[in-house]
This record gives C-alpha cells, structure tokens and sequence, in this order.
C-alpha cells in the first residue's frame, strides 16, 4: 500500500478525546488530525515522538490532516486503522498468502448477518469472509490484540464461527504494524474474553493469520508471516 500523497513529518504533542491529536509541524505551527486508533493506544504514544500525518484532499474536512503513524523504539508504528483493511485487500489479490488460494473475486466491506465483514471472497465455488485486525500494542517480544475492552471485536469472531458453520471459509486476519516483535497473541491481561473467543474461533476452523508489515513515510508493505500463540500468560 503507497500513500496517495506525500505525508508531513512533525512531532506529537498530545493525544486527547480518542479520534484528537494535536501536531507540531516542522515549521512550527501546531495543527489538530484525526486519529482514527478508537483503542487505548498502550506502547505507541509518547509525546514530542515524530508522526507522520497525512493530508486530506476534502477541502470540507472539518480536520483536513490524519495521523498516520508514530516513530517508537526506531522503528514506524501505524496506527491508521482504516490501513490493514487496505493492506489485507492487496496481500489477498496479490496471493501473498500462499496457503490461500487466488480469488476471482473479491469485495470489501461485505454484509453478513447483522455484522459487516471486511472482506469477501471467492475462488472456484468457495465463499470466504475476512475479519481485519489493525495490530500496534507491544509486550516484550508480542504483537497483541485488543489494547482496550472489544465487546465487537468478540462479536466478529462469533459471527466468523456462525459463517463457518454455514459453509463459509472463514479467516482473521492481524495486521501487525510495528517490527520490533516477532510473535502474535491475544491480549490476555487486557480481554480475556476476546482471547478465549478467538481460541474458540480456532477450534471451530477459523484460520488465522499474523502479517507483519513495514510502516514507512512513504508505503506500508508486508514483510512477513509471524507465529501465533493462543496459550494463556
């Protein structure tokens, strides 16, 4: 995925009320940008960080800059999290995944149900649904998920082991935005719900994968499949 637009560098200053983040820009002058990460954020906010915001090209915008990432321990942290779905949609045309199949057809943002998955698909007569998971908390060497309570993150993995049972084929996909971990595990100390939810999922034959990508100014592309740990900590 490359940006359609240069992005501006500056430093953050705060982030407040969730979806606000103030930005100081090289040239001085503070402006505010959407943030898009509803999460808690925990391991990628500190303050006087650079950021990369981007620009919008809706003049009626009522914020015209959005905060696409943060540099922590050396490295980009993405934390747009209209990004994986993104990045999950060109991994899947690209047949990035090779334990996937190539898909004829494929369609974002698909109704199922009372939910909306991500994705759709199909190849030969299989239907495949996909669930896109924006991943930026860190805990040693893991990428984990949830950083905050998701009673819908919980709710998507339900709907996932409904389609399954349906006959569809069914996947999550974790889109681990940061390169300093090297393992992917539900977020036990945080949601422990979601964890045995998903361990739940598993067990009924939701396939699950961890894509580590790297978060640059100019393109976020994946880098490489992570392993996945469900055990408890």
């Amino acid at each position: 995925m490359k940006f359609d637009q240069p992005l501006i560098h500056g430093r953050l200053v705060k982030r407040y009320k969730r979806f606000l983040a103030d930005i100081l820009l090289d040239n001085g002058n503070v402006v505010t940008a959407h943030c898009t990460n509803s999460g808690s954020m925990k391991s990628c906010l500190e303050e006087n960080a650079e950021v990369f915001i981007s620009p919008s090209s809706n003049p009626n915008r009522k914020l015209p800059y959005t905060w696409e990432m943060i540099r922590i321990n050396n490295g980009w942290v993405g934390i747009n999290t209209s990004n994986p779905n993104r990045i999950a949609y060109d991994i899947l045309k690209n047949h990035w995944i090779d334990e996937l199949p190539t898909f004829k057809t494929l369609i974002r943002e698909v109704k199922y149900d009372d939910s909306r998955f991500d994705i759709y698909g199909e190849s030969e007569n299989q239907r495949w649904f996909f669930e896109v998971k924006n991943v930026t908390l860190k805990e040693g060497r893991f990428a984990q998920f949830p950083d905050a309570v998701t009673t819908r993150g919980q709710k998507h993995l339900s709907t996932l082991i409904k389609a399954k049972a349906e006959g569809y084929h069914v996947v999550m996909i974790y889109i681990i935005q940061r390169t300093d971990v090297d393992i992917f595990a539900p977020a036990w100390s945080i949601d422990s719900a979601y964890a045995k939810e998903l361990i739940k999922a598993f067990d009924a034959g939701v396939k699950l994968f961890a894509v580590q990508v790297n978060v640059t100014p100019e393109s976020i592309e994946p880098l490489r499949l992570i392993p996945i740990d469900l055990i408890q900590k």
